[in-house]
């Protein structure tokens, strides 16, 4: 372990990563701190220009991004009302009573030092935590891996739970977009129809850009979000919120507790922890009445859980290749068009890159704190961009990128044909986070279970016969049916009461 720490201190210490490292958490603050945005955006918009470096050095930068995307979508729910990113959705309560009542910096200093005390401490159980899970990883079969992907598909679609239905039709169309190109394990051919551009499949970098990047901006291409509130809003030097964190002991402790877990659980991420904080702090706060208001509990809490998800969503992302949320989804396609393949044997095989990614999320935090710490009296100039000028810059780079990726002109038509599929799940109520990680999971989830068909005997009663499979496929099953009659049940129950 010892020699791939430094060999990854090596790298990280060279003139190039750390530069590309701070451009990274510097346009990730900024892109998370734009609502309608969002540091996803921007890992998309650069994937392309990452080809020609050294992996090792390309995943630092995208590390980077991420974690400033994480933690920069607090500055608009401070500032404006209005989350930068879905991380930051429960900070709006309290962030923005603190600028109403005319003191951001004692909020935004208190978000600072919280998403650093959230990042670092959840990448070292990640370290520690990965090669553990790995080595019990390797132990199994295509039964046990794909009862994982379609479980880990179950939790994703259940982020839907205002209507489940719509989570799975999205599920389905990944899985059907998922199936043109060459079949795994046989190869063959799959709604080509005879295009040679199309027997590889539909590529992760064309996805990416057009239903994450390019659906999204022409659908908020119309919107003048920029807050007429952020303009009056004067923001002073950073203050070190020291009385603030010292009450708060046991806030950030079961914060950081419930970040981390919730990461690591596949599809949930640092939205549903940023909720669930702020929840747990309300309820076991001794003066609950205050939160809403402006109460500093109500900020810190939230803020060290969406950053604590970050070391949770990337334990399964590094010990099994199943992105926990849909950051480090785009994660693992910058890693496969890198050529790096992803699994319990990623450790073993690829030490370098897997210790980078350890050390980046941490020297990103610093990164992160430093930043904000000096510039956080222009936080409101990065809210004033004006949007009619950088949607049509983003659009752009969007089509560059795909033309980048791909070197020829198909890959244009392609995107642009994902981004009317995204424009589509839009009109249609399809969330994109169950579509982008069960397509980014449609090759391990079907290519497991055609070797384990394969292998089989007894047909699908085979998943049922091996213990772990058989856990895994029931607490799948179950999840889903709590979260489409849970309520109904429930109802039933009361009344007979």
């Amino acid at each position: 372990m010892g020699e791939y720490i430094l060999a990854a201190i090596a790298s990280l210490a060279s003139p190039l990563c750390m530069a590309l490292m701070f451009a990274g958490v510097v346009s990730g603050i900024i892109f998370g701190a734009i609502p309608g945005l969002g540091g996803g955006i921007l890992t998309v918009l650069v994937l392309p220009l990452t080809y020609k470096l050294d992996p090792v050095i390309a995943i630092a930068f995208l590390c980077a991004i991420y974690v400033g995307g994480t933690s920069g979508s607090y500055i608009g729910s401070v500032l404006m009302g209005i989350p930068g990113d879905v991380a930051s959705v429960s900070t709006v309560y309290d962030g923005y009573m603190f600028t109403k009542k005319g003191d951001p910096v004692r909020a935004l200093s208190a978000c600072a030092v919280a998403n650093f005390i959230g990042t670092v401490p959840s990448m070292l159980v990640c370290m520690l935590a990965c090669p553990v899970i790995s080595a019990i990883a390797i132990k199994l079969g295509p039964w046990e891996f794909f009862a994982l992907s379609f479980c880990a598909i179950s939790l994703i679609v259940a982020l839907s739970k205002e209507n489940i239905f719509k989570g799975l039709m999205a599920a389905g169309l990944a899985l059907l977009v998922k199936c043109i190109g060459m079949a795994p394990v046989c190869g063959t051919k799959r709604f080509t129809f005879g295009s040679y551009y199309l027997s590889g499949g539909i590529p992760l970098t064309c996805m990416f850009l057009g239903v994450f990047a390019g659906s999204t901006i022409l659908l908020e291409f119309g919107k003048n979000a920029k807050a007429d509130t952020a303009s009056l809003v004067k923001v002073s030097r950073f203050r070190w919120p020291g009385k603030d964190l010292a009450a708060n002991v046991v806030n950030i402790i079961r914060s950081w507790v419930i970040g981390l877990l919730i990461g690591i659980l596949p599809g949930m991420g640092s939205g549903l922890s940023n909720v669930v904080a702020y929840a747990s702090a309300k309820s076991a706060s001794k003066h609950p009445e205050k939160f809403g208001k402006g109460c500093i509990d109500g900020v810190i809490a939230p803020e060290v859980a969406n950053n604590a998800s970050v070391g949770g969503a990337l334990i399964p992302f590094i010990s099994l290749g199943i992105p926990g949320d849909g950051s480090t989804a785009l994660l693992l396609g910058a890693l496969t068009v890198q050529g790096v393949i992803t699994g319990p044997l990623m450790i073993r095989n690829y030490p370098s890159v897997v210790y980078m990614i350890y050390l980046a999320c941490m020297v990103g935090a610093a990164m992160v704190l430093i930043f904000q710490i000096i510039g956080m009296p222009i936080f409101p100039s990065i809210l004033k961009i004006p949007y009619h000028y950088l949607y049509p810059i983003i659009t752009v780079l969007v089509f560059l990128g795909a033309f980048v990726s791909q070197g020829n002109l198909f890959a244009i038509i392609l995107t642009l044909i994902m981004m009317l599929l995204g424009v589509f799940m839009a009109w249609a109520g399809l969330p994109t986070t169950p579509f982008i990680l069960t397509f980014v999971l449609g090759d391990l989830l079907e290519t497991n279970f055609r070797r384990a068909m394969s292998y089989s005997r007894n047909g699908l009663l085979t998943f049922f016969q091996r213990p772990a499979s058989c856990v895994l496929l029931i607490v799948a099953i179950a999840f889903i049916l709590y979260n489409l009659f849970g309520d109904k049940v429930k109802a039933l129950i009361s009344k007979k009461k």
